[in-house]
């Protein structure tokens, strides 16, 4: 029988993984995370809750709000609107490259789970400013973490509007090939506010099961269509790891999202969802120890979908 016992067991046993890692200090103020943290916590359809280690523990969502902020973008404008701006195929490369933007033929970013992706989804979320725009972000994802007190971290946010030079090229280059078409700044203030949202591992849970019910909270809402949540989850298994998403789905073998703040949000279609924390991340951005915790899991539950 899975419970808090087995959970608390692969805790102890992927800690020491942590050490081998780095924790993510590009951003000011993301290095003030603890190296040794880790957290998970499993939500299941039937709504039994199994966590240990660190999974109360706030941290920044940065990527893991890429998928998130696609689904509000598709209500907002459309499927079909949102994928003329962005691909939906994996890149290979790193999430901050800028080279494929100018090097394809269409100049669009590939999917909207890189950086440049994220920026022209960002983009297109209604509201006549970026305050009101980041307002719908947060209370969106406030309905499907069923958390009505998410806050963002102002430091990180800050921090990333000061030293976001990379992802300022990406955008003004956009805004030249009318991938972007409101103001750049704005759409960058929008991105650089969503990644600082501060969250735990029983929130991305939570937001994992949601995405497992295709959309449904957990009173039985409908919030987003079972088209958009297929999208969302399509785009993460392929995409969702970084350049590392082949080797995870290998290894894994179910829809997740990492970002370098040491989250990872995982979804088992139509089973649970699993949220992961620990900020020691590999080279490719995706936390070592949360990704070691995913892969026991996968096995010991024989979750892959594949």
């Amino acid at each position: 029988m899975f419970g808090e016992n087995i959970l608390h067991d692969l805790i102890l046993k992927n800690k020491k993984k942590c050490q081998m890692g780095t924790v993510a200090n590009y951003i000011p103020g993301l290095d003030r995370a603890e190296k040794e943290d880790l957290g998970v916590c499993i939500i299941k359809s039937d709504n039994q809750i199994f966590a240990s280690g660190n999974y109360k523990q706030k941290f920044t969502i940065q990527s893991i709000s890429k998928p998130l902020v696609l689904l509000l973008a598709i209500i907002d404008n459309g499927e079909d609107y949102v994928f003329s701006k962005i691909g939906m195929e994996p890149t290979g490369d790193a999430f901050n490259s800028i080279k494929k933007l100018e090097t394809c033929i269409h100049h669009k970013p590939f999917n909207p789970m890189i950086n440049a992706g994220a920026i022209a989804v960002s983009s297109m979320i209604k509201g006549n400013n970026s305050d009101e725009k980041f307002e719908r972000i947060i209370k969106f994802i406030e309905k499907i973490s069923e958390n009505p007190e998410l806050e963002y971290d102002h430091e990180i946010y800050s921090g990333e509007k000061r030293t976001g030079n990379r992802n300022r090229s990406m955008a003004y280059f956009m805004k030249n090939d009318n991938i972007i078409e409101g103001e750049v700044e704005e759409a960058l203030d929008v991105y650089f506010k969503q990644c600082s949202i501060l969250i735990t591992a029983m929130d991305l849970a939570r937001i994992g099961l949601f995405l497992s019910k295709d959309g449904v909270l957990s009173t039985g809402e409908r919030v987003i269509s079972e088209r958009a949540a297929k999208i969302a989850k399509s785009l993460m298994i392929t995409c969702g790891m970084y350049d590392g998403s082949g080797e995870f789905a290998v290894k894994v073998g179910f829809p997740s999202k990492s970002g370098v703040g040491g989250g990872i949000l995982s979804s088992v279609p139509g089973k649970m969802g699993i949220g992961v924390y620990g900020p020691a991340l590999d080279q490719k951005g995706n936390s070592i120890g949360g990704y070691a915790i995913l892969e026991d899991i996968s096995k010991l539950m024989s979750l892959s979908i594949f």
